[in-house]
């Protein structure tokens, strides 16, 4: 199926996404790299390899169970450090009075309890790449050494009377406004600054539908295999479903909802809506798309034609949205964003691929 060609998508009563996984994806980067279709995430990636091969911190932003590690693994991947350690950490881990001997190590006899050498989570990312998720969990007391090993490339373990020097590329992430953060005393703004060399803000499920159906071959694929569930299929009316759904728990959640799927599945099933998890289905609402009989014009309500292509479907949905937000603010770009919940930059990518310019929006 290929999601450029509305007409692909029609036909019988359900998908098979074991033969026809590959035409699926072809427009997205490929399993390794994670799924890359739309105009965001396909940008995302192309900075990724872009800054890959230098040694500047990345910061990666985004709702919990967006992606974010993939991303860090693009970067890790493309880099002249591939061949070396990727070693993802994360910060709300360990207990906050235990994070300075984790992540820079400690000698023996530094502390009670310390009965050999440590030589802490950054030393053991020597040469490779290192993740720390949920920079924001970070305590304090730490941050003013992790500074001076983002500035210098120096360790000072616990007990050490010298600094040591380590060979690592820093990649940050975060499901936490740290602006906020910072407002609010609890991460250092220089800390920020030298963490936020290059952003890449990872883009919640929701406003990016269209890489919905090459996630759920991917895992459907996958699992199936995993499970020796053999040919497994999603019906039309199961993946309307699945692509309509809001995902508050992003592509995490569907993930574990194909694995729950496939794990309940016989060999070879149709998976039916009513295989679906209740939250799933219970979200499924259908609302008119244009002005209908008892129905005001300007009600926040469309309805939407359950026979035509997805892609169709999928196109109406963001036009009518997108111009609703508009119109709502007067035609101001950043308060419709801000509407939307997506950046201004993605608003006018959204705009540009919809063909919704000044004329089209009035």
């Amino acid at each position: 199926m290929n999601l450029s060609n509305p007409s692909s998508v029609e036909g019988g009563g359900q998908m098979n996404w074991v033969t026809s996984g590959a035409d699926i994806i072809e427009n997205s980067v490929g399993p390794s790299d994670g799924v890359y279709v739309s105009a965001e995430t396909l940008e995302n990636f192309s900075m990724a390899k872009r800054v890959a091969p230098s040694r500047v911190p990345v910061l990666l932003t985004g709702e919990t169970g967006t992606g974010k590690e993939v991303m860090a693994r693009v970067l890790h991947r493309y880099s002249d450090r591939h061949e070396a350690t990727f070693l993802p950490f994360n910060c709300q881990g360990v207990p906050r009075d235990m994070l300075d001997s984790q992540l820079f190590g400690y000698k023996r006899g530094a502390f009670t309890g310390a009965n050999e050498n440590f030589s802490g989570v950054i030393r053991a990312a020597d040469g490779g790449t290192l993740l720390l998720d949920e920079i924001g969990e970070l305590a304090l007391e730490v941050q003013p050494k992790l500074l001076r090993f983002l500035e210098t490339g120096e360790v000072h373990p616990l007990g050490e009377s010298q600094p040591v020097k380590v060979d690592v590329r820093v990649i940050a992430a975060t499901n936490a406004p740290l602006e906020q953060l910072v407002s609010e005393g609890r991460v250092r703004e220089d800390l920020y600054y030298r963490l936020h060399v290059v952003r890449l803000r990872i883009p919640p499920l929701r406003e990016r539908r269209e890489e919905i159906p090459p996630l759920l071959h991917q895992a459907l694929q996958r699992f199936a295999l995993e499970e020796g569930k053999g040919r497994l299929q999603l019906a039309d009316e199961t993946l309307e479903h699945l692509l309509l759904y809001s995902w508050p728990g992003n592509v995490r959640q569907l993930t574990n909802e194909v694995r729950r799927l496939v794990s309940l599945a016989e060999i070879d099933a149709v998976l039916l809506p009513s295989d679906l998890s209740p939250e799933i289905r219970a979200a499924r609402r259908t609302v008119p798309a244009t002005p209908t009989a008892g129905v005001p014009a300007n009600a926040a309500q469309i309805a939407v034609d359950l026979d035509q292509p997805l892609s169709h479907a999928v196109s109406k949905l963001e036009r009518a949205i997108i111009s609703h937000a508009l119109a709502t603010s007067g035609g101001r770009v950043e308060k419709a964003a801000r509407t939307l919940k997506i950046s201004r930059k993605g608003l006018f990518l959204k705009r540009r691929r919809l063909g919704l310019g000044g004329s089209a929006i009035a």
